[in-house]
Parts: structure tokens; sequence; C-alpha cells
């Protein structure tokens, strides 16, 4: 089992949910997340009682950034080649199987990792129990 580098606290500041103004009062405008540029826009002029403007005070430490809840920060893995990129750095780094890759390509990649001592995130997704 691999663990990982011992790490400062991981600690969401503050969690604030952007969604676009006036997407709830409107269909044709979606709630995606779009930086109002309006002259008058409450959100841009950031009064009480509107919604909050995306600003650099709700990003994560620098620190842990990126970083995944149990230590590692993920590393995309499209066959297994790409695992030798992590076999100095498995304490740092734990792979996660990109969404395209067939099961067959997923299983000779779980093994490869298992033999390289490498965590890997999403290992048991997309595999047959008879596969196994």
């Amino acid at each position: 089992m691999v663990l990982p580098l011992a790490h400062k606290k991981i600690i969401k500041k503050r969690t604030a949910h952007f969604v676009r103004f006036q997407s709830d009062q409107w269909l044709r405008v979606g709630a995606a997340w779009r930086k109002p540029r309006g002259i008058d826009n409450p959100v841009r002029r950031q009064y009480l009682g509107h919604r909050p403007l995306v600003s650099i005070g709700y990003g994560s430490d620098k620190a842990t950034k990126h970083m995944m809840q149990n230590g590692f920060y993920p590393f995309i893995v499209n066959n297994v080649s790409d695992l030798q990129a992590l076999v100095a750095q498995n304490t740092l780094y734990a792979a996660v199987i990109a969404h395209a890759v067939s099961a067959q390509k997923r299983k000779q990649i779980v093994e490869k990792a298992k033999e390289l001592k490498i965590k890997v995130m999403n290992g048991k997704a997309r595999i047959n129990k008879e596969d196994k």
C-alpha cells in the first residue's frame, strides 16, 4: 500500500456556488458562470443581497491546490506506458485512468500499477467481475 507524503491539512476556505446572473429567471440564460459586464449590473458592483462575484479569495491554498482528499495529486493515464512517469513519484501522484480507455486496457493498467506500486484511484471502474 502506497501512502502519500506528509502534507498540510486541506482546507476549503469558502465554497460558494457561482451561477450566472438572472439564470434563475430565464430559461435561455444558462447557469454556467459568466462575468457580468453591464454598466448597472448589481453583481458586478457587488451589492449586498446579490450573488457573489468570483474572486481570488475563493481559491485554495497554494500548497494543497488540486490535491485530492487522500493526499495525492491526480495524474491521468491513457495507456500502460504512461505509468512509467509515476514510478519515481508514486508517493505524490496517483494514477487516474482516462474516461475513454477500454476495459481490456484498464485491466492491463491496473495490473502494471500493482507491480510498480502505484495507486490507481478508479481501478475498479468498468472492469467486469468475471474478468478479475
